[in-house]
């Protein structure tokens, strides 16, 4: 039985490359660093230094580099504010909130001549610029104070005038003349019994009563 079975491994020989002497040594060194790594700046560490810490509050652009561990201790003991009085860190903290960037104000205070002029010009539709007429004061267009109030209109009084063959300032009276003449243009009995503008007839007389609707008429 033993000399009909023998084992044969399909692969006889596997050989590895010995390392170098140079590869050996690195192998046994564990703290090693690797190509592009820089050493941990605390004292007698040979870990790798990848945290950056802020060497001082005067020299923020400046930093050490730590391993994690060294890191972590370094950001425990850190103090920003440390020699600093009450009223100093108060001041700091507020040029933080403005992103330690000077600021202005925008108008003057409450109580200055300034703000005292413009509230009041304000009350009496001057002392500001208003082109677009926001405000109904004409100010920022001197033909604006002189121009007429126009009137706010629907659509369906804009094509009611329409109709009539009237713009939009037409008063009451102008409406109700416009209508008579018209009525009388366009009646078949005004016109022989012709009934082809008896279309517009109806037209006219819708309008009218949109008109009066709206009290225009």
């Amino acid at each position: 039985m033993a000399g009909a079975f023998q084992y044969k491994p399909k692969f006889v020989d596997i050989r590895v490359r010995p390392p170098t002497p140079g590869e050996a040594a690195q192998t046994d060194d564990v703290y090693a660093l690797k190509p592009g790594e820089r050493a941990c700046d605390h004292p007698g560490c040979r870990l790798a230094g990848s945290a950056r810490a802020p060497k001082s509050r005067d020299m923020l652009n400046e930093h050490y580099w730590f391993c994690q561990p060294h890191a972590a201790e370094y950001n425990r003991n850190w103090n920003f504010f440390a020699g600093m009085s009450e009223g100093e860190i108060k001041q700091r903290q507020a040029q933080s909130a403005q992103g330690d960037r000077p600021t202005w104000d925008f108008k003057a205070g409450r109580f200055s001549r300034e703000a005292a002029a413009a509230a009041q010009g304000f009350g009496q539709g001057t002392g500001y610029r208003d082109p677009f007429n926001l405000f109904g004061s004409g100010n920022g267009n001197p033909r604006a104070a002189n121009a007429p109030e126009r009137r706010r209109l629907g659509k369906l009084e804009r094509n009611a005038l329409a109709d009539l063959d009237l713009d939009e300032n037409a008063d009451g009276p102008a409406i109700r003349a416009r209508y008579i003449e018209l009525v009388k243009r366009t009646h078949p009995d005004s016109n022989g019994g012709d009934r082809s503008a008896e279309h517009k007839l109806q037209r006219v007389i819708k309008a009218y009563q949109q008109l009066r609707k709206a009290k225009m008429a």
